[in-house]
């Protein structure tokens, strides 16, 4: 039985911690150069095979373009956080602020949310925004904390005050 795009796109990220990072884009790029060129989907994994070698410079042209061309759940949302990253990491910690705060990282419901809000919180602390940094992460762990969840949400809220 022949594998179907995102099988084989998965076969290269199963493997992507055993081979080089190089590889993993020749990879990706020869499975995305089966899709069509406005495929977000193709896109999507072109910018995350550059991110995952390190390239995030040539990564966000193609994560912004994935989400400008309609990328669908669940990739949009690790496309948002992926982008803020990648953003984050060339030195442009105000623009990833603005992707992740215009995506999902206020929605605690959303699965990926304290994903967002650990990025987002990293951001903060690029900006010099220490306080609001240690907030955003004290507010996304404590949803996580058996005991003592209110306690810390109200001592992240004051943070801000």
């Amino acid at each position: 039985m022949e594998k179907t795009w995102q099988e084989s796109v998965a076969a290269v990220w199963a493997e992507a911690e055993s081979i080089p990072e190089a590889e993993v884009v020749r990879r990706i790029d020869a499975l995305v150069s089966e899709a069509d060129d406005a495929d977000p989907d193709a896109l999507f994994e072109s910018a995350s095979a550059r991110d995952f070698a390190g390239r995030e410079a040539d990564a966000i042209g193609l994560y912004q373009s994935a989400l400008d061309r309609g990328l669908a759940e669940p990739q949009r949302s690790r496309a948002v956080i992926q982008l803020a990253s990648s953003m984050r990491n060339v030195g442009r910690p105000q623009d990833a602020i603005d992707v992740l705060q215009g995506g999902f990282a206020d929605d605690p419901d959303h699965p990926l949310a304290d994903a967002a809000r650990a990025f987002l919180s990293l951001c903060l602390l690029d900006t010099g925004d220490a306080r609001a940094a240690t907030a955003v992460a004290l507010d996304a762990l404590a949803a996580h904390l058996p005991q003592y969840s209110r306690s810390v949400r109200a001592y992240a809220a004051e943070l801000t005050r």
